[in-house]
């Protein structure tokens, strides 16, 4: 099993309802059309009382897992192919210069 962790900051004057809003029903549409489903793919929304972020913060928190680096790799090859359009979109509603992803190892400690 392979897990990435990707951290994502919204643009700057985007609302956390209007991102909410349109990764769920843009972003991750077009995502589910290029290549397989991850085997889990989360989306976790740091939710502020003020809506406002500092330099510092993070809007986002996705989780994926695939059932191997292979598929991983595949799955990363079709993101981010030219014309997959997926950058672009990312620029509608993401400070993409923010954006940090990692392969972790998972250690369960209670489910």
């Amino acid at each position: 099993m392979i897990k990435v962790m990707a951290f994502l900051t919204k643009k700057d004057g985007m609302n956390t309802r209007d991102l909410i809003e349109y990764y769920e029903n843009q972003h991750v549409p077009l995502i589910t059309r290029l290549a397989p489903i991850p085997s889990v793919y989360k989306q976790n929304y740091i939710l502020r009382k003020d809506d406002s972020s500092t330099k510092d913060d993070l809007d986002i928190m996705t989780e994926l897992v695939f059932p191997d680096h292979g598929a991983y790799e595949a799955w990363v090859a079709k993101m981010y192919a030219p014309k997959s359009g997926v950058a672009e979109d990312e620029l509608n509603f993401l400070d993409r210069s923010r954006t940090r992803s990692y392969v972790v190892e998972e250690h369960v400690t209670s489910e």
